[in-house]
């Protein structure tokens, strides 16, 4: 495919997206319906689209117009992209730029619009961060997230593993986060297949995920559980740094259906217990809970969460987050501890979550709270630490 015909599926499919279709979803329907398009092609599509969702209000001020057209018109020209190279028509590419298009088209907002931000939103984020610090944010989560791997150091070392990415076409450098966090520089498309990964000695994880891993407080030898699992990355990542009985739960379970085998490759014993069987357990030195949340941390690789959050679902979020957090801490054992995590920026899903526990529970201490951004180099995080009566 031509560049030019890059851009008019990715025009075809931001229309479908637009409307309602889930990004991976519409990429894998288009990718069926197209099957001369070659790996690199359905790679450079898949590129195209997620760039304009990561900046789409911004791009469609520049472009003109609030579709798929619109959106790569602003694209391109934010790039500054020779649009009647690829607005030519020519080789299944867009149509030409009509008089109106050339027309239409202005320099977004300062604000909410610039920032790539929904304007209820842009307020809350303010509160949250302070507006410097928003704003930064904001504008890290225009662009593509960075590729990080996370060394089990149970199995090798940084530089072992650097060295046989190297080998294989795949640069790295270490990550300032956490002392097992590797940055992909380049080669990142390859690694998916590479021995270090499916050997469990590597995984995919963020750089801010693996430091707030590295803050959970454990025990030699103790009990944890990660009551909202999940696949599981941050009890592996714990599991890597402490020995201990490592217990997962998640209130559905297939979605730890690959944590045992994960675990089995990176050297561990993960139980995972379903929620009708947890309360026969015990209690737990450490309990994880890493809550259901926005995401707005991690919007760079979901943006059409960005755009599909709303004032309702975000209370509904924290309410169920509130409910999550008193149903875990009765699981903890005295001075025990009760860890709070969202991949959340938002001050209603993070401090005042933990307001909101310490005054239904007031006889529980909170101590360490930690926020990450990706202005910091990772996914943005928020950490907090509960110690139970």
């Amino acid at each position: 495919m031509t560049p030019a015909a890059r851009v008019a599926a990715a025009i075809e499919l931001l229309d479908d997206i637009l409307a309602g279709a889930p990004t991976e979803k519409a990429l894998t329907v288009w990718a069926r319906g197209h099957r001369f398009a070659g790996s690199k092609d359905r790679a450079a599509i898949r590129d195209l689209v997620y760039d304009a969702m990561r900046r789409r209000r911004s791009l469609a001020a520049i472009g003109g117009a609030q579709t798929g057209r619109g959106i790569m018109i602003g694209l391109a020209r934010a790039d500054e992209t020779d649009l009647e190279s690829v607005f030519s028509g020519v080789g299944y590419g867009p149509a030409p730029l009509s008089d109106e298009e050339k027309a239409a088209g202005t320099a977004p907002s300062e604000g909410a619009e610039a920032l790539d931000c929904q304007d209820w939103l842009w307020p809350e984020f303010k509160a949250s961060l302070g507006e410097e610090a928003a704003a930064a944010a904001m504008a890290a989560l225009q662009a593509r997230a960075p590729v990080h791997l996370r060394v089990n150091t149970r199995r090798t070392t940084l530089p072992e593993v650097q060295a046989q990415l190297a080998a294989a076409g795949s640069e790295t450098q270490p990550h300032p986060l956490s002392p097992t966090a590797l940055e992909v520089v380049s080669g990142a498309r390859r690694l998916r297949n590479d021995p270090s990964v499916l050997s469990g000695a590597v995984e995919f994880q963020d750089a801010a995920s693996q430091a707030v891993s590295d803050l959970v407080p454990l025990p030699e030898g103790g009990r944890f559980l990660d009551y909202c699992a999940g696949g599981g990355g941050k009890t592996l990542a714990i599991g890597a740094r402490v020995r201990a009985e490592l217990v997962a739960h998640d209130a559905a379970p297939r979605r730890m259906a690959d944590l045992p085998a994960r675990a089995a490759r990176a050297g561990l014993a993960v139980r995972c217990v379903e929620p009708g069987n947890l309360a026969s357990e015990g209690g737990f030195d450490t309990v994880l809970v890493d809550a259901p949340c926005s995401g707005s941390g991690s919007w760079r690789r979901d943006p059409q969460g960005k755009w599909a959050l709303t004032p309702e679902r975000l209370t509904e979020l924290t309410a169920l987050q509130g409910e999550i957090l008193d149903l875990a801490a009765r699981h903890v054992l005295p001075n025990g501890r009760l860890i709070y995590v969202t991949c959340s920026m938002l001050a209603q899903e993070n401090g005042a979550q933990v307001a909101g526990f310490l005054a239904r529970h007031p006889d529980w201490t909170g101590t360490v709270t930690r926020q990450f951004t990706p202005a910091d180099g990772g996914d943005g995080f928020f950490f907090a630490e509960l110690i139970a009566p």
